[in-house]
């Protein structure tokens, strides 16, 4: 009996099957065409979304945030790929976050304001992108922008306050001046003694006070005699050098 002649491409160690100008195909699935101009297909960029909501355009970014604790301390951080709403979300809440929890530590006092900067970059990508679409779950709402948010305030006004701090301190030192020294009481008037030890401390006063306690009949060593028989002599220890020498008459009530 005559064998009928092999096939072409049939054997044990070769598929049957029609060939092509390309590589095998498995499953039936043709081979894609190559672009014209090309020696190979490209290989297509890997796609991946949002991290929270699924959407693209998205971009890869970590953002940090801080939290001092006097003598511990927490470093946190959120990696992408985040979209534009959520990573703007993120940035501001940890960001906002940071600006009141992270100061309350020694080191702290320098790593927050570190933490909050190195935000700025991934805030930079965020603001970027093209607005989010594809979500598989909805996205994160951005809120206000960090700066109107009241810890951001806060942070904004202290700082404010800090440096303005020496140049208000000198121009206050400049305006105040020394003090200038008190005259003391004037002739004719009513004072009573603050202290009611030394005659010292005198407050003036309505002659016709009950608290009224002298009058003020000249200053000593003035005119043609001493104080009368029965006055008090006051000197007041906080008047200017070379303080006037009372002459103090007791106010009969």
């Amino acid at each position: 009996m005559a064998t009928p002649p092999p096939q072409h491409g049939a054997g044990p160690y070769q598929p049957y099957g029609p060939r092509q100008g390309g590589p095998h195909s498995p499953y039936g699935v043709p081979p894609q065409a190559v672009p014209y101009g090309h020696g190979h297909q490209p290989m297509p960029q890997a796609p991946y979304g949002c991290r929270v909501c699924g959407a693209q355009p998205a971009v890869r970014a970590t953002v940090r945030g801080h939290q001092g604790m006097l003598v511990l301390m927490r470093f946190l951080r959120q990696e992408g790929p985040f979209c534009r709403d959520c990573g703007l979300a993120t940035y501001r809440k940890m960001s906002a976050d940071t600006l009141w929890q992270g100061w309350w530590g020694p080191l702290s006092l320098f790593i927050t304001p570190v933490t909050v900067l190195m935000n700025l970059a991934a805030r930079s990508r965020f603001v970027g992108l093209a607005p989010p679409a594809g979500h598989i779950l909805p996205s994160l709402s951005p809120g206000k922008p960090l700066w109107r948010r009241p810890p951001a305030l806060v942070f904004l006004a202290a700082a404010v306050l800090i440096a303005l701090a020496p140049p208000l301190l000198v121009l206050l030192g400049l305006t105040a001046g020394d003090d200038e020294p008190s005259a003391g009481p004037a002739v004719g008037t009513c004072v009573r003694d603050a202290d009611r030890l030394r005659n010292e401390r005198l407050v003036p006063e309505a002659c016709g006070s009950p608290l009224a306690a002298y009058l003020v009949t000249k200053e000593r060593g003035t005119g043609d005699a001493d104080c009368a028989a029965g006055d008090l002599i006051s000197v007041p220890e906080k008047w200017s050098e070379g303080a006037r020498s009372l002459c103090l008459t007791p106010v009969p009530h």
